[in-house]
């Protein structure tokens, strides 16, 4: 099976360089036994990379089970996965296989597996070192022959410095590993998922599909996605029921993504706490720069002038910055002195700088918005703020 022929068969849409290597990276492992640990965050389609494996491998015809770990209550987690014998808790009415032992020969795959309480993590231990495990209330150890997959979003260094993951454990899962990478650093995959899922959800509906301007194009593919694919999906099944026209304009986008509180291109694993949420002060901090570095070369050229010149002896260039104005003041040197105060508000600064860089890029909010260091969905709030 090649990258291709594997997105074909499990629906897997996007030419990204970084999803093509996760999956032949699958499709290289796959005729082994070995543990594969996948990563990466929620709502990237992590689920796909084992049914690849499975499928791939030498076990593709015998049973392929996938659970998920944070679903099961910890009480009966033990009983799930290793099965229990008749009366060894209340309820236990008759003897059950476990998940283990069904896929006996096949593949399981345990999602979010760092859910798992640190007793049954020992337990899960002796079943990858051993091919071994003991049903709850039997003492008869049974051997099976099962390839573990295991995935998570969660950090898992961070967890095993926290006590709650076994550090032995996750060297006995990571055997090799296959991360896939979040829906910000695929971006050209983007408009093809969005289009996806508009055409599917125009079948689904019986209604025409959605389409999106440029503009409107370009705000999603900058956009942060936190809930990756999950999320891009359940944005555009928003928009396919409540907007009545078909014809999706930039402004709607704007009002219809929620504020997006993960601005920086870090994964959210592994997320960086000490940088600082972007918000309204962004652009703030972004005129207070640009007015600093405007004084200092207005500075510089009175100081060339006056050299030039020869008819200045002395000049003095102040600037008093504060949160409200900024305000110039410059003397001669004929001892006539004259004092020119000129006072800008921070909005009618910040006003300005929108307006000089709308200009300069002809309009194109996404150059402008670079430009200021500040954020589309920022920018266009101001736009409507100032009337521009």
């Amino acid at each position: 099976m090649k990258v291709q022929q594997a997105k074909q068969r499990f629906g897997i849409i996007g030419n990204s360089v970084l999803l093509d290597r996760s999956i032949n990276i699958a499709l290289q492992v796959a005729p082994t036994d070995i543990s594969v640990f996948v990563s990466g965050e929620s709502g990237t389609g992590k689920e796909s990379i084992p049914k690849i494996i499975h499928q791939a491998s030498k076990r593709k015809h015998n049973n392929y089970i996938a659970v998920n770990c944070g679903a099961i209550p910890e009480g009966t987690i033990d009983s799930e996965l290793f099965g229990h014998e008749k009366g060894s808790f209340t309820g236990a009415h008759d003897s059950r296989k476990g998940y283990f032992e069904v896929a006996d020969g096949g593949t399981i795959f345990l999602d979010e597996v760092a859910e798992l309480p640190l007793s049954t993590q020992v337990r899960l231990l002796r079943v990858l070192e051993s091919g071994e495990f003991i049903k709850v209330g039997s003492s008869t150890p049974i051997k099976i022959n099962v390839r573990v997959i295991a995935a998570t979003n969660i950090n898992i260094p961070q967890a095993i410095k926290n006590g709650k993951f076994r550090e032995d454990l996750y060297y006995r899962l990571n055997t090799v590993s296959i991360f896939i990478p979040s829906l910000r650093e695929r971006k050209e995959d983007i408009s093809l998922l969005f289009r996806k899922f508009a055409s599917d959800f125009s079948e689904q509906y019986n209604t025409p599909s959605i389409r999106l301007d440029e503009e409107a194009m370009d705000i999603i593919t900058n956009y942060n996605w936190p809930g990756n694919i999950r999320q891009l999906k359940n944005f555009v099944s928003q928009l396919s029921v409540i907007e009545k026209e078909r014809n999706i304009s930039a402004q709607t986008i704007l009002d219809s993504l929620p504020e997006n509180k993960n601005s920086s291109n870090t994964p959210i694993l592994f997320e960086d706490k000490n940088k600082a949420d972007l918000s309204e002060r962004e652009i703030l901090y972004k005129v207070l720069f640009d007015m600093k570095r405007d004084l200092t070369e207005l500075k510089k050229i009175t100081f060339d002038l006056m050299k030039k010149d020869g008819e200045t002896e002395t000049t003095q260039v102040f600037n008093d910055l504060s949160e409200n104005e900024i305000t110039l003041v410059s003397h001669d040197t004929t001892n006539k002195t004259e004092e020119s105060d000129s006072s800008f508000s921070l909005a009618d600064h910040e006003k300005m700088l929108i307006k000089q860089s709308l200009e300069k890029h002809n309009g194109k909010r996404k150059l402008a918005a670079d430009e200021l260091g500040i954020s589309e969905r920022t920018l266009y709030r101001k736009i409507k703020e100032f009337n521009l």
